[in-house]
């Protein structure tokens, strides 16, 4: 038997972590829109220094020959762009410590459930990973391709460690009764998350799309969209099929689900996350690209699938219980 308080400091620790990610990619996309990539053109230091300079003075006079060299061209320094990047760089040493902790308090399932406890493990190796692919983002110059792989994989880390923590609450989660909600509810719900990646990934290519825009062709912020290309106008119009998909979800969660169960109160968040993101795509289209819009659409885009993954992973352990209760 799991030590009830245990258990209980395991969940919130594991919550903590998760918060603590979604933290880290809206930091990313902070930097991704302030263009504070470079902020700091070495890994790990930064302008080869712990704790970087305040001021250009600190520097070498010849550091743009040096950085030259390194292949990283006109390299200027910029110290609100490179404390972003340095504070970003904090963030996930932090989120490394706290998945350590999660990893480590996840010891106590090896009797009862060792999958928690090698999926923790799991998620405490791929941050390492995180942050080795980080260094080969700033060594690539901030290529798109690698820009992307870097937020995919925190994509895949959160819901990793989603189902780590759901699995470790399982009896708990199965105690739901979800037996009047219909038989077709989680195929759908299992549509809304491809429908999700889709939606992801055409954001991603709309993404490098602003990158090559923002780099190339010189415009100011308020003349991008001028410039957008056709997956962009696809990339908002799949918004709509998002929301309406969704919305059916949570109306049938609302009929047939105590209104006072978590997996009710998922489904009103899930809402409230998916508004949230598409009043931020609307400012970015409306708005001419507002820096602060950019973060906060990236962020609730991976909070609307990581709610989805959360609440499927809820219905499969209270479906479990419904099919027990029938034989």
């Amino acid at each position: 038997m799991i030590d009830l308080q245990a258990a209980l400091r395991f969940r919130r620790l594991g919550t903590i972590t998760i918060i603590a990610v979604y933290l880290v990619i809206l930091a990313g996309g902070i930097v991704r829109a302030s263009g504070a990539g470079m902020g700091c053109p070495d890994w790990p230091t930064c302008f080869g220094q712990w704790v970087p300079p305040t001021d250009e003075s600190q520097l070498p006079i010849n550091y743009h020959e040096i950085y030259a060299q390194r292949g990283y061209q006109n390299t200027q320094f910029n110290p609100v762009k490179t404390w972003t990047e340095y504070a970003n760089r904090l963030v996930g040493v932090t989120i490394g410590f706290f998945i350590f902790l999660t990893a480590w308090s996840s010891r106590i399932y090896l009797k009862t459930d060792k999958t928690v406890f090698y999926l923790a493990i799991s998620a405490f190796l791929l941050v390492g990973f995180q942050g080795w692919l980080g260094s080969t983002v700033v060594a690539s110059n901030l290529k798109p391709i690698m820009i992307t792989l870097h937020m995919l994989l925190a994509l895949f880390i959160v819901a990793l460690l989603i189902y780590t923590i759901a699995r470790s609450q399982r009896n708990l989660i199965s105690q739901v009764d979800i037996s009047l909600l219909p038989e077709k509810f989680k195929t759908v719900l299992t549509i809304a998350m491809g429908l999700s990646l889709i939606q992801v990934a055409l954001g991603t290519q709309v993404r490098e799309a602003v990158d090559v825009i923002a780099n190339q062709q010189g415009l100011e912020r308020q003349y991008w969209r001028e410039a957008f290309p056709i997956i962009f106008y696809v990339h908002r119009s799949f918004s709509s099929i998002i929301l309406f998909t969704n919305l059916w979800l949570v109306w049938k969660l609302y009929q047939s689900i105590d209104r006072n169960s978590f997996i009710f109160r998922l489904g009103i968040v899930l809402v409230g996350i998916i508004v949230t993101a598409i009043l931020a795509g609307v400012s970015l289209d409306r708005l001419g690209m507002p820096v602060i819009a950019q973060p906060i659409h990236l962020l609730m885009a991976n909070l609307i699938f990581g709610t989805q993954f959360l609440l499927f992973i809820c219905i499969s352990y209270s479906s479990e219980t419904r099919l027990q209760t029938k034989f």
